[in-house]
């Protein structure tokens, strides 16, 4: 791949990173933001704590050793999740709903570009 066509893909890691930085750091210092779109700590916030932080740190690595496969593998996970969340949690209203929507919408067309370069 030539970087034009990394571009999108490479953005889609680096958005990951911009929003789970600041995400994982407020569920770890437990702000009131999280208790308003998260919930109260429970055992199941842990469990997405430690899913944002395999996608926070596979997002790293591939940001530096790009592999298209790697890299679409990772985000085709995150649009199906990100998609099933309002079904699974029943509303569109939840912040983090919103937010996970529009970033499926952007990785897709990185998927989209990695699934449609030659090689």
């Amino acid at each position: 791949m030539n970087s034009k066509e990394m571009l999108f893909p490479k953005l889609s890691l680096l958005l990951n990173i911009l929003v789970l930085i600041p995400v994982c750091s407020s569920i770890l210092l437990k702000s009131n933001l999280v208790i308003d779109s998260y919930g109260i700590e429970t055992p199941a916030l842990g469990i997405l704590l430690s899913i944002y932080l395999t996608i926070l740190i596979f997002s790293v690595v591939f940001l530096f050793k790009f592999d298209p496969k790697f890299v679409m593998a990772l985000l085709l996970v995150q649009v199906v999740y990100k998609v099933l969340s309002p079904i699974m949690v029943g509303t569109l209203t939840n912040p983090v709903i919103i937010s996970n929507l529009f970033i499926a919408v952007f990785h897709s067309y990185s998927i989209w570009k990695l699934a449609s370069t030659k090689g």
